[in-house]
């Protein structure tokens, strides 16, 4: 599906998509009359990149997949006493994408006393995944659409090993805002050959509230567990305690440099997979680089990356001991940490290797910039979180 370019009218109008979706559930509260706004700007987004006639078919497929499962989603609320779920005393982790992040959430949700969400679950959402069997369909469903992801950008796995689960794998926060067109990710628009760099109307705590509603959605007819989740809650973190004001949260930090080039590679690689055509490597890097001051700007400036809620480890501690850093946290906030949680994360880290697809590599020179002079201007959260400048081969 290239870029072809055509001069028939667009299949993709905002409008004319809501209303088939509302026809084809036979539902019409969407939960936020904002959200045609959003769409609109999605479409338009879209068609810039004059799609030929199998792209746009593509781009429909996944607006009308994503709209109708909002609209289910939102139908569910009215059937089920969902709303009465409380969610009590979730755990967060977040961080700068490439500072490990990835294996904490997967070693949080090996322990038996928690539940993280699925990407099932969030894909296929309705009814209550509670209500489950199984054999219910939207499990193979979810890992057949994980494995054309993968077949599409096959480099995933080298960076992102913990996507082998499939459709049990660990969705990041972040994509329960899919179907709210706040974000486009690659698990939600990998048939699309679009770029993932679009501007969306940020509202965290409209955000949170959908975050909060897939929870108790996936929370409903089940046991009750604490959460284990991970998203990229830096910069809204007054948003997340206002939704979860019992919340705990484990931040990792590594030396942004590192953490820059390798965030470089990754979302380079995932975007040329998406697109299907060669990326401007210099300015990606540096919408990249714009992207890490920002959070580092943010953790610097805002007292609430200082809350006692929140759990601040190194990088370098959290590799050399993955389950002595998750111990330390637990008992910060006294989250039982049994033999059996222990022995959980030890049969991962034994039976999950990093590297089991290859070795992940990448660069500093991606990065396009004065290394030494980097270093410098990040020197002060370094001194803060006691972070060395990281050496390697």
């Amino acid at each position: 599906m290239s870029s072809a370019t055509s001069n028939a009218v667009p299949l993709l109008q905002a409008d004319t998509l809501l209303e088939k979706a509302k026809a084809q559930t036979g539902f019409s509260d969407v939960g936020d009359e904002t959200l045609v706004t959003r769409l609109r700007l999605v479409v338009d987004y879209i068609n810039s990149f004059s799609l030929d006639a199998a792209g746009q078919e593509a781009a429909r497929d996944v607006c009308l997949w994503l709209l109708t499962s909002r609209l289910q989603f939102i139908e569910d609320r009215t059937r089920y006493p969902i709303a009465a779920e409380k969610i009590e005393r979730p755990l967060f982790a977040t961080g700068e994408p490439r500072s490990g992040t990835t294996l904490l959430h997967a070693l949080l949700a090996t322990d038996p006393n928690a539940r993280a969400l699925r990407f099932w679950e969030v894909m296929y959402p309705s009814p209550p995944p509670g209500l489950a069997t199984s054999d219910d369909p939207r499990r193979a469903l979810a890992d057949e659409d994980w494995r054309d992801i993968l077949r599409r950008l096959p480099q995933w796995l080298v960076s992102h090993p913990y996507n082998d689960m499939l459709g049990d794998g660990l969705p990041e926060c972040e994509r329960t805002w899919a179907w709210d067109f706040r974000v486009v990710t690659p698990t939600a628009w990998w048939r699309v050959p679009i770029e993932m760099n679009i501007g969306l109307p940020a509202d965290p705590a409209t955000q949170y509230r959908l975050h909060k509603m897939m929870l108790q959605h996936c929370q409903y007819a089940r046991p009750k567990k604490y959460w284990v989740l991970k998203g990229f809650h830096g910069a809204r973190l007054a948003a997340l305690f206002d939704t979860y004001p019992d919340a705990r949260l484990i931040w990792t930090h590594r030396d942004p440099v590192q953490l820059l080039a390798s965030k470089i590679k990754l979302l380079g690689e995932l975007i040329e997979g998406m697109a299907g055509r060669p990326l401007d490597w210099r300015e990606h890097a540096a919408t990249q680089l714009r992207y890490t001051r920002a959070g580092i700007h943010a953790v610097m400036t805002d007292p609430m990356a200082m809350d006692p809620r929140v759990h601040h480890v190194r990088y370098q501690d959290f590799v050399a001991n993955p389950v002595a850093t998750i111990r330390g946290f637990y008992e910060k906030y006294d989250v039982p940490f049994g033999s059996d949680t222990e022995a959980a994360m030890q049969h991962y880290l034994q039976n999950n290797r990093g590297d089991r697809y290859g070795k992940f590599t990448y660069s500093t020179d991606l990065i396009g910039e004065d290394i030494d002079a980097l270093h410098a201007e990040f020197a002060p959260y370094r001194e803060r979180f006691g972070i060395e400048i990281e050496q390697r081969n």
